[in-house]
């Protein structure tokens, strides 16, 4: 049997899951406004750890969305996550974000496109048909009414980007399922069940997130 904890701090979202060979047995998260990921995180662990009676060294790795997302959230996820691996000698898995978000869905045809709001009309989106097979790359895109035209499959879209995005896309092969907005470690744990059988782990001293585009740090116009 395999324990892996799973990580999930890309978006407003905080989210941690403890799964026994790929099955979720306890999950706890918070998305709130204010971004609470480093005064919940390690709390949640805690809990987790403590609510299901297992120990530490019980785990068999530990597993964290890679992006892309909230560059603050990700290094508090990263961070985290290499520290129990270090402490542990445990493997680190990274998830794909974007693709976390997309398993939340489940239709029988079309396509799912998951997206991370990136502020005003930018997102970080993909592409993935049903069973979760990545069909577009992962891009940061500004939204307009040309966006994903080359599609002409029924498109699921989802995220926490719906309200804004549904007034320039428009196209009647577009489905905005509004009740899904972020990603979850409790869908994390098939996939990074997925890449553990498979022995898909990255260095825990050099992997770093996958910010997608480089952060930037504005000052502010109050004086």
């Amino acid at each position: 049997m395999s324990y892996i904890l799973n990580i999930e701090t890309a978006t407003k979202n905080c989210s941690v899951a403890l799964a026994k060979d790929g099955k979720t047995i306890l999950c706890k998260e918070i998305a709130e406004e204010g971004y609470s990921h480093a005064e919940r995180l390690h709390v949640f662990i805690e809990e987790i750890i403590n609510e299901t009676g297992i120990k530490m060294n019980d785990l068999a790795a530990v597993a964290v969305s890679q992006g892309p997302g909230s560059y603050t959230g990700l290094r508090i996820g990263v961070s985290a996550a290499k520290g129990l691996c270090y402490a542990l000698n445990l493997p680190l898995i990274a998830v794909d974000t974007l693709q976390t978000l997309a398993s939340k869905v489940t239709i029988a045809d079309g396509l799912i496109v998951p997206m991370i709001d990136a502020r005003r009309m930018e997102v970080y989106s993909a592409v993935f048909s049903a069973t979760l097979d990545k069909k577009r790359e992962v891009l940061a895109e500004i939204i307009d009414e040309n966006s994903f035209e080359v599609f002409s499959e029924k498109l699921y879209f989802v995220g926490d980007c719906n309200e804004k995005c549904k007034t320039v896309l428009t196209k009647e092969n577009f489905v905005f399922l509004d009740d899904i907005k972020y990603p979850s470690a409790n869908e994390m744990s098939a996939l990074s069940f997925c890449k553990y059988k498979t022995s898909d782990t990255v260095d825990v001293a050099y992997f770093e997130p996958y910010y997608l585009k480089d952060f930037l740090i504005t000052t502010s116009k109050k004086k």
